[in-house]
């Protein structure tokens, strides 16, 4: 009988200073960071470089002026949409930057100069113009571009592991890569309807661009996010994989791949199923695959903070967390709480370390579910002490604000009648139940800038 893989056993809590992770592995010359930040931010500033005279120069100054400015108002929008589902274990910043910078340049770039080099290729070999256009947008945009934004997934997958632990990280990134191209081809094309309404003199709600701002920027914000959003997924799924999987860890990211190449190809295709082919594509797919797809981020996010409230309360019992932080931290009311409440009582500073404190121990929890299921990492320990350095550095900080919104946020309990009289006890609401680990939570040192709150009572009312 196959023997299951061995558990690695929880480190106990330091009675002094701060724990230590271990000797820092040699980095190859790959790792380095001048090459690791240097290599990409040179390759999308060149990128950002050409693709901005490429645009400028199919719109005219003006054009790409008003296409800028209207292509900029959905994007905060979609970015806040995405880094709110990143709010159980948020990502580095970095990444979005890195992200939609290459959306925006690097992928853009790509697909004009592929897309037009084979539009061009494709009437030359056929001889009909018109035949190579509806070719060239149903077939060959999906792929070039599917590809283009699948390789900052990719990039991400494989250089920032360690921020790439499942499917709702493969959705941010995919989302956010897929907003900087829409972004980028949305000033393309607003600009170049402005300039259409310029020759023709039409304007107001008839013009092209008023057309053009409703279809891609009030009815379908969301399209390129949700094409590229399956192939995030696809990521994500490889990532929960474990190493020897291999088969599962390829398949998977090429299985979301074609279908976001299916579908955008379905969706470009669109006006050639009739008149009213938009719309129908529209309702019966667009809509409905979005609803489906936002459920299963947020129903992933739930499992997110199950996972949380299923591993840490050992490290608890290990002596790193209080009892009532495994439950704090499962909460995302109660992490807001736990901000507002360090905020409120010792500035954003505190509640910046309270949000690190949170963001290092969801990390934690996610590195030991890992490990119970046999895809911890050979750098596991190493791994598992930072994590427990970051935290502990932040305690004295943090547990206060997570203890108070345990406190605030765990559901009352009813006392049941016990065999002995009792004044006043029966049928009086209560607040925790003994069973809740906030009722057995010890008082932990308080912070110099948080005050004292009454010791809990568990007949309080």
């Amino acid at each position: 009988m196959a023997s299951c893989p061995p558990h690695p056993s929880y480190p106990s809590a330091p009675t002094d200073g701060a724990p230590t992770a271990g000797p820092l592995r040699h980095a190859h010359w790959w790792q380095r960071p001048w090459v690791r930040y240097g290599a990409p931010t040179t390759l999308l500033a060149i990128s950002g470089l050409v693709i901005l005279a490429l645009v400028r120069e199919e719109t005219g100054t003006e054009g790409f002026l008003v296409g800028l400015g209207l292509a900029l108002l959905p994007v905060p929008l979609l970015i806040a949409s995405f880094r709110w589902l990143d709010r159980v274990e948020p990502g580095p910043w970095r990444n979005l930057v890195f992200s939609f910078a290459w959306g925006a340049c690097a992928a853009a770039l790509i697909a004009i100069v592929a897309n037009s080099f084979a539009t061009r290729w494709i009437a030359t070999a056929t001889a009909d113009p018109s035949s190579a256009d509806t070719l060239g947008s149903t077939v060959i945009a999906p792929v070039v571009e599917e590809t283009a934004k699948a390789a900052a997934v990719l990039l991400v997958f494989l250089f920032r592991r360690r921020d790439f632990t499942g499917i709702v990280d493969g959705v941010v990134i995919a989302g956010v890569t897929a907003t900087g191209f829409a972004f980028t081809e949305n000033i393309l094309y607003l600009g170049t309807a402005f300039g259409t309404d310029q020759l023709t003199g039409v304007s107001g709600i008839a013009s092209v661009t008023a057309a053009t701002f409703f279809v891609r920027i009030i009815m379908s914000p969301f399209a390129h996010p949700l094409f590229t959003v399956l192939t995030g997924i696809g990521f994500g799924a490889a990532a929960l994989a474990a190493d020897r999987q291999r088969l599962r860890r390829a398949a998977f990211p090429l299985a979301g791949l074609l279908l976001a190449m299916g579908m955008h190809a379905m969706w470009n295709g669109s006006s050639t199923f009739g008149e009213y082919g938009f719309f129908a594509v529209y309702a019966a797919f667009m809509v409905p695959i979005f609803g489906l797809l936002t459920w299963l981020v947020i129903w992933t996010r739930q499992r997110e903070l199950r996972t949380v409230r299923t591993e840490l309360p050992a490290y608890a019992a290990a002596g790193w967390l209080t009892p009532a932080e495994p439950y704090a931290l499962g909460s995302m009311r109660a992490r807001r709480i736990a901000r507002q409440y360090a905020r409120r009582h010792a500035g954003k500073a505190a509640a910046r370390e309270v949000a690190r404190y949170e963001a290092y121990a969801t990390s934690l929890a996610f590195l030991r579910h890992r490990a119970r299921r046999g895809r911890a990492g050979p750098d596991f320990a190493v791994r598992e002490m930072e994590l427990l350095g970051e935290l502990w550095r932040r305690r004295e900080a943090a547990r206060p604000a997570l203890d108070h919104a345990a406190r605030i946020t765990a559901p009352p309990a009813p006392v049941t009648r016990p065999p002995w009289p009792v004044p006043g006890a029966y049928g009086r609401p209560t607040g925790y139940g003994y069973g809740h680990p906030a009722a057995h939570a010890p008082q932990p040192a308080r912070h110099a800038a948080y005050p004292a709150y009454p010791a809990y009572n568990p007949y309080r009312s």
